[in-house]
């Protein structure tokens, strides 16, 4: 009997088998689609169809990826492969990209043109009382003349939102602590480090809750609360979901190589969740800058 070939040598392109987990996690996110949608509109019954999505995309995604560990694991993996799954993550990060620099476009626009043009000499006579300064944090005082935003206080810089600029950081820094790790053959001292990412990016959104719950109980700080609670709530928001789903990322990395998979050569899904990682810092320091700072 031969022996299996190494991982990598595979002298063909592996197309899977027709598979049911496409159209399954379609439907999964329709449902979530659907029932959101209603819930937001009052139907009660958008809970539960959102409830079912969820469930069932986590299901499929669960099974789809197990499948592709299992297949990588075989072998079946070729190093063509490998380069098919480094391109498809560059993409998928470049599109987060796209996505944070829409808001992040947003934000600029707001506060260098909307404000300053609504403040102008032209619009005084329409809003004679409108002050054309950032934020806007006093109902009838400073950009909401007709009482239409609740008075609130922003949020700064000291001291969550810059406890939480270290601890993401320190997770950089300790992931690519184990990433030389893992280079080296150090599976032990790979495995402790990237338990430590995992805890600091746990602690991260831990800290951004209870940030979350101060601003809206201490601050009455909204999403309702004019362009800086929209903005402020949108980009710390989808930020925070980012570093959930890295921190899940990690943490199935981390059991990944507590099962033995990876080798110094070849370990490309822990790589992967490693450029999200450091994409969702990079992120993070211009959020901590222009949304806190500014």
């Amino acid at each position: 009997m031969s022996a299996p070939m190494p991982a990598g040598s595979t002298p063909y392109y592996f197309i899977p088998a027709p598979s049911r987990y496409p159209v399954m996690v379609a439907f999964g996110l329709f449902l979530v689609i659907l029932g959101a949608g209603q819930w937001i509109n009052g139907a009660n019954w958008g809970k539960f169809s959102l409830i079912a999505g969820l469930i069932i995309w986590l299901t499929v995604l669960f099974q789809w990826f197990r499948q592709s560990i299992s297949e990588s694991e075989s072998g079946l993996y070729s190093d063509r492969i490998d380069v098919s799954f480094r391109w498809s993550m560059s993409w998928f990060i470049f599109s987060e990209v796209m996505f944070f620099a829409a808001f992040f476009g947003a934000l600029y626009w707001a506060r260098v043109h909307a404000l300053p043009m609504l403040g102008n000499l032209d619009h005084q006579v329409l809003w004679p009382d409108f002050k054309a300064i950032w934020p806007s944090a006093g109902g009838g005082v400073t950009a909401s003349p007709a009482g239409t935003v609740e008075p609130f206080t922003t949020m700064g810089p000291w001291p969550l939102p810059t406890i939480n600029t270290a601890l993401l950081l320190t997770s950089g820094v300790t992931l690519t602590i184990a990433h030389h790790a893992l280079i080296a053959g150090q599976r032990a001292k790979t495995i402790a480090w990237m338990w430590v990412t995992v805890i600091l990016g746990a602690t991260f959104v831990c800290v951004q809750a209870y940030e979350y719950s101060h601003a809206y109980q201490d601050l009455n700080l909204k999403l309702s609360s004019g362009i800086f609670g929209s903005t402020f709530y949108m980009l710390t928001g989808f930020h925070g979901f980012h570093v959930f789903v890295g921190m899940l990322m990690l943490t199935f990395i981390t059991l990944r190589l507590m099962k033995g998979h990876f080798t110094p050569q070849r370990h490309f899904g822990f790589e992967g969740a490693a450029w999200y990682w450091h994409f969702v810092d990079v992120v993070w320091l211009g959020l901590y800058f222009l949304v806190y700072w500014l």
